[in-house]
């Protein structure tokens, strides 16, 4: 395909993402109270545990309220529209297969919005502990007021790091059903994927301390091992069948086949 058809099917795979995302965010708009209050409940757990009254969340803008909501709502929207933008971002990796692999990107959504939600469950679990580890920081009789945009960039951030980190086996996955990864050549970078987990996981956990960024490579990398074994199941079985299949090695492609004659000859019209 050349260059332009790919940036014009670029455009059009957004253009549909970000549709189905805007009508998440309505959604998310509507329902932006429940929303917030679910997204303010890890903190809230933190401050009944410390006994404290001096850390609190608060809003030092007069516009800032309303770019809380518009926020919130497109928090919701990336989660209500991911089986939509999952989709085409499968369809834009892989839109040279047949029509007989390109099933595989409903399976792949199938798969992955389970995953990507699970990722986000696990954030949210692990939100409370990353906020107790920083604010246990805050040295005695220092209050510390907290504005509600920096702490829900902070767990807007953790929980799509977690989310994306657990669609990776998944990726692998389908990309070796389709032929384009082998499971000998996934096994061949196990030291860069381990690095590259790690490096990724200090990098994108906004906490920054290293219990969090184990906690997110650990899993990764017990996901990569289950997907390497299920590639590597999936390539027995394709060498299985195509061993089946007549060798065509040693036939010379110089020499034609012979032709039998002893059949009547067609006829023309």
């Amino acid at each position: 395909m050349p260059l332009v058809d790919h940036l014009r099917e670029l455009r059009n795979r957004l253009g549909i993402s970000l549709l189905a995302i805007s009508v998440g965010a309505v959604v998310g708009w509507v329902f932006y109270a429940e929303l917030f209050a679910l997204l303010q409940r890890p903190f809230d757990v933190l401050v009944d545990s410390l006994g404290q009254d001096d850390v609190r969340l608060v809003l030092t803008g007069i516009s800032d309220a309303f770019t809380l909501q518009v926020k919130v709502a497109l928090l919701a929207g990336v989660v209500l529209a991911s089986p939509v933008w999952l989709y085409e971002l499968w369809a834009f990796i892989t839109p040279g297969l047949h029509r007989g692999e390109r099933r595989w990107a409903l399976v792949f959504v199938a798969a992955a919005v389970p995953l990507f939600l699970a990722g986000m469950a696990f954030g949210y679990w692990l939100l409370p502990r990353g906020l107790e580890i920083l604010i246990g920081f805050t040295p005695e009789g220092v209050g510390n007021f907290i504005q509600v945009d920096r702490y829900l960039s902070f767990t807007v951030r953790l929980l799509l790091v977690f989310g994306l980190a657990f669609l990776l086996p998944v990726i692998l996955v389908m990309l070796n059903v389709v032929g384009i990864l082998t499971a000998q050549r996934l096994r061949s970078w196990w030291r860069g994927m381990v690095l590259g987990v790690f490096v990724f996981s200090a990098v994108a956990t906004p906490t920054g301390d290293p219990w969090t960024m184990t906690i997110l490579a650990l899993p990764m990398l017990g996901f990569v091992a289950i997907a390497w074994a299920i590639a590597w199941v999936n390539d027995r079985r394709r060498r299985r069948h195509a061993s089946a299949e007549p060798s065509y090695d040693d036939m010379d492609d110089d020499v034609a086949s012979p032709l039998d004659e002893s059949g009547p000859l067609p006829s023309g019209p």
